[in-house]
């Protein structure tokens, strides 16, 4: 927050409290004890599936993904339902109902008819989401049919999510995403017919070749499909990523954008959707119609909602303890198989941290409710941040209202920059995994 300048490599986005680093092997014992006590006063429960294959790893991605060979594809969902299993036995979650569910990875939608019915009925029988209110599943475009999106539809997904990235076929081409523009337009006719609660169209700002008016013309094609929610995330490149590897050895085809030049395309973007009609809901996100169109994995788990995470390299948080499976896939498989939790790392959070850590997700959102902390928490984050905030709101980037703490539309541009100056002395510049 003191204006130095931005590294532009690196991991940015922020998706939990305390980063991944300060989570140690050590505290899994305490995690598995946890699991064992019956919670007095259980807050809503989320799922978070996670299916690592994809057709081909694009250029900037850094999240786990493998080859998607269809035996390796099958024993994966087998290994994944055993370990949910587990946890459906556990005293800690057992007869609890999801109040949201998310299919992510990677690409889930690579699971051919067969197996997509064996994912959704087998996390069905264990945990039940027909009384969810939100079951989002992610899809690339290339993988989708219109069958693939009935059966989705029948199983009671509600909110599908497909990554376009952009909608210019030189730009997808030169950043290794499989799909062309066509594809996306195809699949998301097809979602359109099957009808969803709410379809998203997720974007990139900042990829390879990207220009101001490929952008931009891409957006306008974006807002003629009238998507439900349009996600604009900014490019991040970290060290362990295809594109890193490029830039450094010289072969990347063109520069990619940097974090000024990102910020203002989102920025232009996000008045182009509110012209059209939107309204911008995060850091990152606009949607039609704030009432219909919720994203309630964000919103519930940024109060304090259980969220358990299943399959490699999946994170949990339950009840103030944060916690990740192992990132390798012989060794998630072979901790299954021997009859165990897949776990590798933990990190069990105090009070203290555990306000924090709703704290800076809720300002992803956009605002803080300080009502809330104080019922929940007995303080003010707007006194417990005091020095903080007011740097903040110096810079323009958020204001202290009398019943909330407001990000302002620059601060929303560069929230996860913001973020870590609230974090506890302990896990200030650190590692971000």
């Amino acid at each position: 927050m003191n204006g130095s300048p931005e590294p532009p490599f690196g991991n940015y986005f922020v998706s939990t409290y305390p980063p991944f680093s300060c989570w140690k092997e050590a505290a899994l014992d305490d995690f598995r004890d946890q699991l064992e006590r019956v919670p007095a006063a259980p807050p809503p429960l989320g799922l978070y599936a996670h299916v690592p294959f994809c057709v081909d790893r694009c250029q900037y991605c850094y999240y786990l993904s493998h080859d998607h060979e269809l035996s390796a594809m099958g024993a994966y969902l087998e290994a994944l339902l055993k370990e949910l299993g587990q946890y459906a036995r556990a005293p800690a979650l057992a007869g609890r109902r999801l109040d949201f569910v998310y299919f992510g990875g990677g690409t889930p939608s690579l699971f051919g008819p067969a197996l997509l019915e064996r994912l959704l009925e087998g996390v069905q029988a264990l945990f039940p989401f027909d009384a969810a209110r939100e079951v989002t599943f992610e899809c690339a475009p290339r993988t989708v049919t219109s069958n693939k999106l009935r059966l989705l539809r029948d199983a009671g997904v509600t909110r599908l999510s497909l990554g376009a990235q952009q909608l210019n076929d030189e730009v997808l081409r030169m950043n290794g995403r499989v799909h062309l523009s066509a594809d996306v337009e195809r699949a998301y006719a097809w979602a359109r017919e099957v009808g969803f609660d709410t379809i998203n169209l997720d974007l990139i700002a900042g990829l390879v070749g990207e220009t101001e008016q490929s952008f931009a013309s891409s957006l306008e094609r974006v807002l003629e499909l009238l998507p439900d929610s349009v996600t604009i995330y900014q490019l991040e490149i970290p060290l362990n990523t295809p594109l890193y590897r490029s830039i450094q050895d010289g072969s990347v085809p063109a520069a990619p954008p940097d974090w000024e030049t990102k910020r203002a395309r989102v920025r232009g973007a996000f008045a182009r959707l509110e012209a059209s009609g939107y309204t911008v809901r995060s850091s990152c996100a606009a949607v039609r119609d704030p009432d219909r169109h919720p994203f309630l994995y964000q919103d519930v788990q940024y109060l304090g909602a259980d969220l358990l995470g299943v399959g490699c390299s999946a994170f949990s948080s339950l009840d103030g303890f944060n916690q990740q499976n192992l990132a390798s896939l012989p060794a998630y498989f072979d901790a299954v198989q021997r009859g165990e939790l897949p776990l590798w790392r933990g990190y069990r959070l105090n009070d203290d941290e555990r306000m924090v850590r709703e704290f800076i997700l809720q300002l992803k959102l956009g605002s803080a409710d300080r009502g809330h902390f104080r019922e929940r928490y007995g303080l003010d984050p707007a006194e417990r941040f005091k020095d903080a905030l007011e740097a903040c709101a110096r810079a323009g980037w958020l204001r202290v209202a009398d019943e909330a703490i407001e990000v302002t539309r620059e601060g929303l541009l560069r929230i996860d920059r913001l973020l870590p100056g609230f974090y506890l002395e302990p896990h200030r510049n650190v590692r971000y995994s």
